[in-house]
């Protein structure tokens, strides 16, 4: 979650070089084209298997057919999907869950969550194996890297009180950009901010052995890694284009089910290699992580729950990070349904 939104910073110059539109897919640039909807989706990072779907989509005319043309733009700045949105500069956004509640209650943002993209956190504590660090008891008295957010230290200060420990006997350590190196340089004995999906796999890649504990598992509610964000304005004008886009991104998601190597290959073969170069096997490893969680038995891809809103309203404010609890209306809206 805090890599996803540092990594965008770092990143930004590379971003602007590399271009904003994904390509097009091959003999999609026929006749009908100017009869499409043209909408930008602003990603939440760089092209990784997280949004395999979306490139799947785009390849197969999934879009097309509902009557749109997609581009997919790379954030230069760590809340463009938000602020680009709100300002009517894109129409969709991937975003996160809890930064949308303190936005809207906070700022009165506005913009909506029209889909959940992972059903659950990614963002995990993580390790390495040698400093024996499996549960939030193991931080006492150890120095946690973070990305230096307020949400960071809020979920430190949780899942200590969770355990009945006190989170002042954790050290945090801003360590800006370098999560992964704070580690393996030893400069910090632990680290929150890195995900699941891509920093495990990418540290095991280069020969480390990690340990890590989901922060859901230690009192912080559970909650939607990404989402999707439309404007009040889009969602209130052009619902039917924000229902098109979602039908399409269910098309993609279910050949991710249906074919993942396939779909992975589409993603490799739109990356920007030259400036973000990805592992086969790391993306694999990734999607494999990610499937379970985008759906599950109990929430198809996409869906949203007002349960799952109103706890992390809830917890948002025990931890000070909002004063008032914005309507659920305000924060979401269910389109797949209407």
């Amino acid at each position: 979650m805090d890599m996803k939104r540092i990594a965008t910073l770092a990143l930004a110059g590379a971003l602007l070089l590399a271009g904003c539109s994904a390509p097009a897919a091959s003999g999609q640039e026929t006749g009908g084209q100017d009869d499409l909807r043209e909408i930008s989706v602003v990603l939440d990072w760089y092209p990784n298997a997280l949004h395999a779907f979306l490139y799947d989509a785009i390849e197969k005319g999934y879009f097309e057919e509902e009557g749109l043309k997609v581009n997919i733009q790379f954030p230069s700045n760590a809340n463009d999907a938000i602020s680009l949105v709100a300002a009517g500069q894109a129409e969709i956004g991937l975003y996160y869950q809890q930064d949308v509640i303190i936005a809207r209650a906070n700022q009165d943002v506005p913009v909506k969550s029209i889909g959940a993209v992972v059903q659950g956190p990614l963002n995990i504590v993580l390790s390495l194996k040698d400093k024996n660090i499996t549960s939030p008891e193991d931080l006492v008295g150890k120095t946690v890297g973070y990305a230096g957010t307020e949400l960071s230290e809020a979920l430190i200060h949780s899942i200590m009180a969770y355990v009945g420990a006190d989170s002042s006997d954790v050290t945090l350590i801003d360590v800006g950009f370098d999560l992964m190196s704070s580690m393996t340089t030893g400069n910090v004995d632990a680290t929150i901010g890195c995900l699941v999906n891509h920093e495990v796999p990418q540290l095991e890649e280069e020969g480390f052995e990690v340990n890590y504990f989901d922060l859901d598992d230690y009192g912080v509610p559970t909650y939607y890694e990404g989402v999707f964000l439309a404007s009040d304005t889009m969602i209130e004008e052009e619902p039917e284009v924000l229902q098109g886009f979602l039908r399409a991104c269910q098309k993609g998601f279910e050949d991710m089910q249906a074919d993942p190597d396939g779909v992975l290959q589409i993603l490799l073969d739109n990356q920007n290699e030259e400036n973000f170069p990805l592992s086969k096997t790391v993306e694999q490893k990734s999607m494999e992580t990610l499937l379970p969680m985008m759906e599950t038995a109990d929430a198809p891809f996409l869906t949203q729950s007002a349960e799952c809103w109103q706890e992390n309203v809830d917890w948002l404010l025990s931890e000070g990070l909002i004063d008032e609890a914005p309507a659920l209306d305000e924060l979401y809206v269910d389109l797949l349904s209407e």
